[in-house]
């Protein structure tokens, strides 16, 4: 998962309940997706028998857990103390987990866990109300970093292209530091975010089967057919 994060070649990422796992991950590598987006907030069962089965079903793919906290739009309904203990599980079983930067109870211990199984921790930061300013958004990525994040993630409501535009130049200023970054602008207006942002360093693009997860989301068949065309690299890596 590392070395795909640091080749400069788009990544494509598509989230998944646990709905039909078997059926949907052999969908999933035949369709040619990157990573699998487990979005564990959202299974139906959350036991960690039932967690980890699905893990199973989609081992031939790079696989990232997410138990998205409601306070950033996610579903989970257990406790803090619940949500840390299945990520504790489920830390070496998959290359990838996704915890808030908000998410203050837990985000320590989900780090370690992670550290301890060589898995990489996103630290992500979501407002889906507005872009803001520079220097705020810039300091999200600071403490996240701090924190232990390998990759920071952000991602924002824009409304306008001077939002795009900023969002922009955290990549622009991240690919002078090193540091590994997921930008996503989200909204119509940001859609093109979810294409372009790539060619600037944001590490994943994330898209979908059936229903989006998320507002100006490209569904999988457009993300890929338009990367295809305007990364030479990507293509070359699936017609290989």
């Amino acid at each position: 998962m590392r070395a795909l994060l640091d080749d400069g070649i788009p990544l494509v990422a598509v989230s998944f309940d646990d709905t039909d796992a078997e059926l949907r991950a052999h969908e999933a590598q035949a369709a040619g997706v990157d990573v699998a987006e487990l979005r564990v907030d959202r299974y139906a069962r959350t036991e960690t028998a039932h967690v980890l089965a699905q893990v199973d079903a989609f081992k031939a793919l790079p696989v990232l857990a997410t138990l998205r906290s409601p306070l950033e739009g996610g579903d989970w309904k257990g406790t803090e103390a619940e949500r840390l203990e299945l990520f504790r599980a489920l830390a070496p079983r998959v290359q990838a987990v996704d915890i808030e930067l908000s998410s203050r109870e837990i985000l320590s211990g989900v780090i370690e866990a992670a550290r301890a199984h060589d898995t990489v921790a996103i630290v992500s930061y979501h407002n889906f109300e507005f872009t803001p300013a520079t220097e705020e958004l810039q300091a999200v990525i600071d403490e996240a970093k701090s924190a232990g994040a390998d990759v920071v993630k952000v991602s924002t409501m824009v409304e306008s292209e001077s939002d795009v535009r900023r969002l922009a130049s955290l990549l622009l200023r991240a690919g002078a530091d090193g540091t590994r970054l997921i930008v996503i602008a989200m909204g119509a207006t940001g859609a093109v975010s979810r294409v372009f942002f790539p060619a600037l360093g944001s590490r994943i693009t994330y898209s979908f089967f059936g229903a989006s997860s998320a507002p100006g989301q490209l569904d999988f068949t457009e993300t890929f057919g338009l990367l295809r065309k305007f990364y030479p690299a990507f293509d070359r890596r699936k017609s290989a």
